[in-house]
């Protein structure tokens, strides 16, 4: 097998859909929540009735059964509308509902799988990030403790920055904590599936954020909060091994918005040169804005056929580790430039709040840090070459 960069009839009919979607329903009510920094409900039960919340799930759970590829592309559109949409379902997607379908039992996917694909269960999140714990995993201090008499586990601690964490229809929360020591002072980490209801949580969202400003971002604090010993993700011990492949399949919905945005990008700077003038002619024939066009078009064009391969990989089963970090990274920086040169194409009404470009460029200096940093997926790319020890 070879990966092909033909689309599928298939393929196009969904980012037609998509895109119609998206221009029918977000484009018309994106700024006004940019600006309120409020998480829509509505919109969100919206893009469930499209099935974009159960986007990778099997029929047989209720979900649209896309392939991997297919699910980017469709991350990939909503993000060229409004990043925070894209956020949504790509955290839903990738974070939430991939784990269940991957590690859970048939009990925990029968469970929770139908109602989070429809949003009648509402939304799911992956709580990995802590006030002193990000990349360096090691770092995470929310505790696990089993009580047997009561067959329950027992978590306490706080996590951060946690994408639909706090939002009127989360559901629930995977949680990642320590339940005990490896040896040569490691960490034993498992996984908990943690309703959003439970006695002891408190969730709270967090605002004023630069980025991102629609969808939602939550602090969560456990105090005591129990959950019986079969909302265990996968097998005690498991979670770091559950973490880092939901950060792997993580990594190419960033990549995905990157790609999004950097489109979109392009497609509104090509149409505001054609229309601009200047002495004479239009500021698309003048070579400085011409160039900038066609480097944007050339980068975009590369860096799509390598998101592209990265999820024929994974849709594959074949190793995709290295090339989603190379995607990740490389969508990122694209999206910041094609943003940063969109901008400068704008000029003075680039800069503006109203403008989409401007807040394309302002939602893109996430990507180089949600999902792992620029420099840990350097670091992960290495790590594939051979550069550095795996430990």
């Amino acid at each position: 097998m070879s990966y092909s960069s033909q689309e599928t009839a298939e393929q196009t009919l969904l980012r037609e859909s998509v895109h119609a979607f998206a221009r029918a329903e977000i484009e018309p009510r994106a700024l006004a929540l940019d600006e309120k920094g409020e998480f829509s409900v509505e919109l969100t039960r919206k893009m469930a009735q499209q099935g974009y919340l159960g986007a990778m799930v099997g029929a047989d759970y209720g979900g649209l059964g896309l392939d991997y590829l297919s699910y980017i592309m469709l991350v990939e559109t909503l993000a060229g509308f409004d990043s925070s949409q894209a956020a949504t379902v790509a955290a839903h997607n990738s974070l939430g509902v991939a784990p269940i379908g991957y590690f859970g039992t048939q009990a925990q996917k029968k469970r929770f799988l139908p109602a989070l694909c429809t949003g009648q269960g509402g939304l799911w999140a992956f709580g990995q990030t802590e006030p002193d714990a990000g990349s360096d995993v090691q770092g995470i201090k929310t505790k696990g403790v089993f009580d047997g008499r009561k067959r329950e586990w027992v978590i306490n601690g706080s996590k951060q920055f946690i994408t639909n964490g706090s939002s009127p229809m989360t559901h629930g929360i995977t949680v990642l904590a320590v339940t005990g020591e490896k040896g040569e002072g490691r960490k034993e980490f498992t996984t908990f599936l943690i309703p959003a209801d439970a006695k002891g949580l408190e969730a709270r969202a967090m605002h004023r954020k630069g980025v991102w400003r629609s969808s939602d971002t939550a602090e969560l604090f456990f105090d005591n909060v129990r959950v019986p010993e079969d909302h265990v993700l996968g097998e005690r011990g498991q979670g770091f091994k559950i973490m880092m492949s939901t950060l792997d399949r993580g990594r190419l919905s960033i990549a995905a918005m990157g790609l999004g945005i950097s489109k979109r990008a392009l497609e509104l700077a090509l149409g505001y040169a054609k229309l601009r003038w200047t002495f004479g002619r239009p500021i698309s024939e003048h070579q400085a804005t011409a160039f900038k066009l066609a480097e944007m078009s050339a980068r975009i064009a590369a860096t799509e056929l390598l998101l592209y391969e990265a999820c024929w990989l994974c849709q594959n089963n074949m190793p995709f580790e290295k090339k989603a970090a190379e995607s990740k990274f490389m969508c990122s920086r694209l999206a910041e430039f094609c943003t940063r040169e969109g901008t400068q194409i704008f000029g003075g009404s680039g800069l503006m709040e109203e403008s989409l470009i401007w807040r394309m460029f302002r939602d893109a200096q996430l990507l180089r840090i949600g999902e792992g940093t620029d420099e840990m997926q350097l670091l992960v790319i290495a790590r594939r070459m051979g550069l550095y020890d795996r430990d």
